[in-house]
């Protein structure tokens, strides 16, 4: 069963039932721990066990678990529901900053997700506006490239982007460029990408501004943008310099150099303006 078809069945939102997973909410309503109940244990039995509101619904999960095992033995766990039986185990016996890469390979296809020194961090579905910015700056890069028959790759999220090299931290930039090919791999980029870019959005505002300078810096990434829209300004890191970070500022009325192609690609940040979708 998907996070999609339990919300469906239950009518409990996808991100409440993603931050019950992953731990974030350790106290959920106890009308949402029912509805979620009815549908994950509704044929597993008909134990009394009453979910505590004081607790996470998988730990209730395994305290209806131990009480179908004494009832039924081994056969009563084996008709447990799969997302019970599998969804269970990693989410229960780990804390915010203990998650690892496998953790994160083992969510749902459908979660978007990125894992921080151990934190797993769930996203929101990006809007309309934010998906055709990502577009406009790719397609800007995009053209670039093919133009001067570089040998660069430029793709957007999602894309896992394992930039420490290690099993803690798994981003996913709105837009990567990558020159290095040793760095690609089947599921994704080993290391740091040449160039990183995130579109912020409200629910992302500090992770982007904050943590992430730090941890692509550190990890070698060149260069590094932050377009806000809502601000209406692009934040540019450059780490390569003496000084590093070195950092400019511009808006979205100014045509912005990109510095690893030594200005000679500006991204038209008042063209793409006049052609986004305007919200009402």
């Amino acid at each position: 069963m998907t996070t999609e078809q339990l919300s469906q069945l239950s009518g409990v939102p996808v991100g409440t039932i993603n931050k019950i997973l992953s731990g974030e909410t350790r106290s959920p309503r106890y009308d949402t721990l029912r509805a979620l109940e009815d549908v994950l244990y509704g044929a597993a039995g008909s134990g009394n066990l009453e979910p505590d509101p004081g607790r996470s619904i998988y730990d209730t999960a395994y305290d209806r678990t131990d009480s179908l095992w004494a009832k039924a033995g081994d056969e009563a766990y084996r008709n447990l529901p799969d997302a019970v039986r599998e969804a269970a185990a990693p989410y229960v016996t780990k804390r915010q900053g203990e998650y690892t890469a496998d953790d994160y390979r083992k969510l749902p296809e459908d979660v978007r997700a990125e894992l921080i020194d151990g934190v797993l961090i769930f996203l929101e579905a990006p809007t309309f506006t934010h998906q055709e910015m990502v577009t406009e700056i790719l397609l800007d890069f995009g053209f670039y490239i093919r133009k001067n028959k570089g040998l660069c790759r430029v793709l957007p999220s999602p894309l896992d982007v394992q930039i420490d090299c290690d099993d803690r931290t798994i981003v996913q930039p709105d837009i990567a460029l990558i020159c290095k090919e040793e760095r690609i791999t089947r599921k994704g980029i080993y290391g740091a990408p040449d160039f990183c870019i995130e579109i912020v959005s409200d629910s992302s505002r500090k992770r982007d501004y904050g943590i992430k300078v730090q941890k692509y810096m550190n990890a070698g990434v060149r260069e590094y943008w932050i377009v806000d829209r809502k601000r209406e300004k692009i934040v540019c890191y450059w780490f390569e310099g003496e000084d590093a970070p070195e950092i400019s500022m511009y808006t979205f009325r100014d045509k912005v150099p990109v510095r690893i192609y030594d200005g000679q690609l500006e991204i038209d940040f008042p063209g793409i303006m006049q052609r986004l979708w305007k919200e009402e």
